[in-house]
């Protein structure tokens, strides 16, 4: 019997399905870009779609800007702003959408999906579906015990519940292993922030709950009572579903889909961002963007300032300047959102506030920090670890690498490559950099990890 089955080059398909697969949703702009110029079918031209596109690939970029979240949510004014700031290139603005999505959840690397996130004197490490940890276990934050569980959307939390922030409300004392949330066991959540005793919840629904203390009003709730389980933010029902949360030591930030900023807690240092320091005990937009028409997708709170960036790329800074946290070239403080002037000629896809220090990520890879050197966690080799870098600074010693993802501790510093590289700089005397050896790093040394038998967590050693 002859054989029915031949063999075919992709030259064979037919345009309208290798259309399809690449508007799947499951290709990264890189990826786009590599079948262009690797191969005329997806470099010419098929007459499916106008003129104005250069190639399949180019059209198939386009559909995926367009049926993307976050372009989705913009306005036409915004929509052409980053289209213009990407020199007219499809792939490129592409590529901003999904790294500045990438910027809060999980990366993914050419070696698999990853997410770092950092603690004041901790790191956690997210590959594909499992958990791991290095650094101080004071109160058991890391989370190691005898057995863990891997699932989808579920909340589990451990460390010091003493204000009840863990979500457990039949007990105050430590957890030391990762515990279910069960006042969240029915909501599928995409993000968790965690302020000073307290947590915020982010749900695939764009709704957010809180718990634990609300000195404040961090809680969000109108009001200063404490709450032992998590409790849905019922004053943001109605104004369009949140898509991105960061908690400060006593404040939130909380992103909606539309680009509107609201900020509410603890109002010192003018980190709220509506220029007056008293305490919001509700949810309040920050009245600089809309009166702007500035169109926000990401934030970052930091302990005495916050960072913001637009839809175009653009940085915004407000709170306290000092040793230049805010990157405008001086210690000023800004009682409003202020454009970061040195990164206007960049596409900012990500930013990471701490203390007196800031992380900006740019689209092509590079990091840019300012700020107090604070034990070497800017990582400037050159620099001391008490200097100030007054302005936006590039890292050289990161650019061999494309950064996909940063996270920064009280004083360290992690990354992660778009090979699936982890890279730590900064003090290192709990061992939150994961290293064999309890120094610190003035500049960015690889993280491997090593799993252990005897343990849920994750050893890092430097080799």
């Amino acid at each position: 019997m002859a054989n029915r089955y031949r063999l075919a080059s992709i030259e064979d398909f037919p345009s309208h399905l290798i259309f399809e697969i690449l508007t799947i949703g499951r290709l990264s702009a890189a990826d786009l870009v590599c079948l262009e110029l690797t191969s005329r079918t997806f470099g010419a031209s098929h007459g499916l779609y106008p003129q104005k596109f250069r190639s399949l690939v180019d059209f198939a970029a386009h559909q995926l800007c367009v049926s993307h979240r976050v372009y989705g949510g913009m306005g036409w004014n915004a929509q052409k702003e980053l289209f213009d700031r990407c020199g007219g290139n499809w792939k490129r603005v592409l590529r901003f959408l999904q790294a500045v999505e990438e910027s809060s959840g999980m990366v993914k690397t050419s070696a698999c999906n990853m997410q770092v996130t950092t603690g004041r004197y901790h790191t956690l490490l997210i590959r594909d579906s499992s958990v791991y940890s290095c650094g101080s276990s004071l109160c058991g934050v890391l989370g190691h015990g005898a057995e863990t569980t891997q699932c989808s959307g579920e909340v589990f939390t451990c460390g010091d519940n003493s204000s009840f922030c863990c979500g457990h409300k039949d007990t105050n004392r430590p957890i030391f292993r990762p515990r279910l949330v069960e006042a969240l066991k029915a909501v599928s959540c995409k993000q968790v922030s965690v302020g000073l005793n307290f947590t915020v919840f982010l749900t695939r629904q764009g709704q957010l709950y809180t718990c634990g203390s609300n000195t404040h009003g961090q809680l969000g709730h109108g009001d200063t009572l404490d709450r032992p389980t998590p409790k849905i933010i019922e004053l943001l029902e109605g104004i369009g579903p949140v898509v991105q949360i960061a908690a400060g030591p006593s404040y939130v930030l909380a992103v909606t889909d539309n680009g509107v900023v609201y900020s509410f807690g603890y109002g010192s240092n003018f980190c709220l961002g509506h220029g007056e320091q008293h305490d919001e005990f509700q949810p309040r937009a920050i009245q600089t963007f809309r009166r702007k028409d500035i169109h926000v997708v990401h934030v970052s709170a930091g302990d005495e300032h916050a960072v913001a960036l637009d839809s175009s790329g653009f940085v915004y800074s407000w709170g306290k300047g000092y040793c230049g946290a805010l990157g405008h070239g001086d210690e000023i403080d800004k009682t409003l959102p202020s454009l970061v002037n040195c990164l206007k000629n960049h596409l900012a896809v990500q930013a990471c506030a701490r203390k007196r220090k800031t992380f900006v990520l740019v689209d092509d890879g590079s990091v840019y920090g300012f700020g107090c050197m604070g034990f070497g966690s800017l990582g400037f080799p050159d620099r001391g670890i008490t200097e100030k870098v007054m302005t936006p600074r590039v890292l050289d010693s990161l650019r061999a690498h494309r950064v996909s993802q940063i996270s920064t501790g009280l004083y360290h510093t992690v990354v992660v490559t778009n090979q699936g590289q982890m890279f730590g700089f900064g003090d290192n005397e709990r061992a939150q950099l994961g290293h064999d050896t309890l120094r610190g790093c003035l500049q960015p040394t690889e993280i491997f990890v090593q799993e252990t038998a005897d343990d849920t967590g994750l050893t890092l050693e430097r080799k």
